[in-house]
């Protein structure tokens, strides 16, 4: 695929361009351009989709474009996929996360996202099959998410100890993946390794802004060691900043207990 182009209006231009030109003739050159038509028709697509619903009806235009000039194009059904999601059609976004696989098998980023797909729709089996070929791709450039994915669905499954590797090894490829040193932390708080929780948490908190998950993981952790100024300072914005969060109220019941005793 050709470089990607910031400008949806200069994508058009280019493929007004293409479709005023080579397209149209004979010989050897129309093939090329019905191709840079098609990338250009995906991309157009992709970007009305990433700038907010209200253009998703102009990514559509664009994907099915894209597919009247070649039906079997990966990226099109993995672009009609991403857009049915957000449409919240689920049945008809997994038909097109199932063709992009079908014309390209090796297709890692469309692999990944139907494993997300399948995950928020807590099909973990599922989600885990995915990620676990997309993590196997050598050649994927986002390998490391597809392991963290991968760490995640695990978790679900009750597969600690096979998170905690696939964690591990997407560390090893990218050091400062904030996903992979917070579900670390809270696998080695689990099992008791209260050093290594913190070492982890604080990695993360150190070039990441704090979550729910996070500080509420560091209240527990201060707890431990018995450090009382930290852990009211995690306790404190943990309030503030997420007064209705499920950790919130965690805590409260936790307090709540401490003063029955």
């Amino acid at each position: 695929m050709f470089a990607r182009i910031s400008s949806p209006a200069v994508l058009a231009g280019l493929l007004l361009s293409l479709l005023l030109g080579g397209c149209v003739s004979s010989g050897p050159g129309k093939s090329v351009d019905l191709d840079k038509a098609r990338e250009t028709h995906i991309q157009l697509g992709l970007r009305y989709l990433q700038s907010g619903s209200e253009n998703r009806e102009l990514a559509r235009h664009h994907f099915q474009k894209a597919l009247e000039l070649g039906r079997k194009d990966p990226q099109a059904h993995h672009g009609l996929a991403l857009l049915y999601q957000a449409d919240k059609e689920n049945a008809v976004a997994e038909s097109h996360f199932k063709k992009a696989l079908r014309y390209d098998s090796k297709f890692s980023m469309a692999r990944v996202n139907y494993g997300a797909f399948l995950y928020q729709q807590e099909r973990y089996r599922d989600a885990k099959a995915q990620f676990q070929v997309a993590s196997e791709d050598l050649t994927y450039n986002r390998r490391s998410y597809a392991l963290a994915n991968l760490g995640r669905a695990e978790l679900r499954l009750g597969e600690s100890d096979a998170a905690e590797a696939a964690f591990m090894k997407a560390l090893s490829l990218s050091p400062n993946m904030s996903l992979a040193q917070l579900e670390l932390a809270e696998l080695k708080f689990a099992k008791g390794d209260y050093a290594q929780a913190k070492q982890y948490l604080d990695r993360y908190s150190d070039k990441n802004r704090q979550v729910p998950q996070s500080l509420w993981l560091g209240i527990r952790i201060e707890k431990i060691f018995g450090n009382r100024d930290k852990e009211r300072s995690y306790a404190l914005a943990l309030k503030n900043l997420f007064p209705y969060s499920a950790e919130t109220l965690k805590y409260q019941q936790m307090m709540a207990e401490n003063e029955q005793q």
